[in-house]
């Protein structure tokens, strides 16, 4: 990935995203090879790697009973803020997020979208360089979709890379500059949105969902 980059990541069930952030963000030892983010090694620096990283989970990484702003506080104190800086942050993510005015309200309470919302905000906690977003708009209502995709866009434009997972096509067509496509374990393709449908066609007429099917085939997985 390039400094600034929104780089796509995309695969059938089971493909192995989600296992490939989890390594990323030195969650899960590989089982061999090395990894090297910012230039560490995620054996030999974890820490530094986990100083430049956010990560922002498919599962919901939330307290319920916590308000917004006590869940951002929270994380920002875990990534090693001190107080007034967790605040600081904490009120400018809420901001960024467009929940400036539900900070003090119960997490409990929030719909899916603003816990998605949520989510990212806490991800963007101790300012990292490199952004994990793993499938960060399942199930959330066209509008908490919009605002995660400005907000996604107005992050690359300030220079932060950004590693995104979907199964939504147009939405990996939409955003991101690079897409590899995973299948088994394995890229098996990689390139802009429109030079991954050049490979099977004219790119105004075809669609990405159309070259992950070529690449990926259309039987079912679990």
């Amino acid at each position: 990935m390039s400094k600034g980059e929104i780089f796509g990541l995309l695969g059938p069930n089971g493909a192995g995203k989600t296992t490939t952030i989890r390594m990323l963000s030195t969650v899960l030892d590989p089982d061999r090879g090395e990894i090297t983010i910012g230039g560490y090694s995620i054996h030999s620096n974890a820490d530094k790697v986990r100083s430049i990283i956010g990560v922002c989970p498919q599962e919901l990484a939330l307290y319920e009973d916590f308000s917004a702003l006590e869940n951002l506080v929270f994380f920002g104190r875990m990534v090693g803020l001190n107080g007034r800086e967790a605040r600081t942050q904490a009120m400018a993510n809420l901001e960024l997020m467009g929940l400036t005015e539900r900070r003090k309200g119960r997490v409990e309470k929030f719909s899916g979208g603003m816990k998605r919302r949520i989510n990212l905000a806490i991800a963007l906690m101790g300012s990292p360089e490199l952004l994990f977003l793993d499938e960060p708009t399942v199930g959330i209502d066209p509008q908490s979709r919009n605002n995660i995709y400005e907000t996604i866009n107005g992050l690359r434009d300030r220079g932060m890379t950004i590693l995104y997972t979907t199964h939504y096509m147009e939405e990996a067509d939409r955003l991101c500059d690079r897409i590899a496509i995973m299948d088994g374990g394995q890229i098996i393709a990689m390139a802009s949105p429109d030079g991954l449908k050049s490979q099977i066609g004219d790119p105004d007429k075809v669609t990405l969902e159309d070259v992950f099917l070529k690449l990926t085939g259309r039987s079912l997985r679990d």
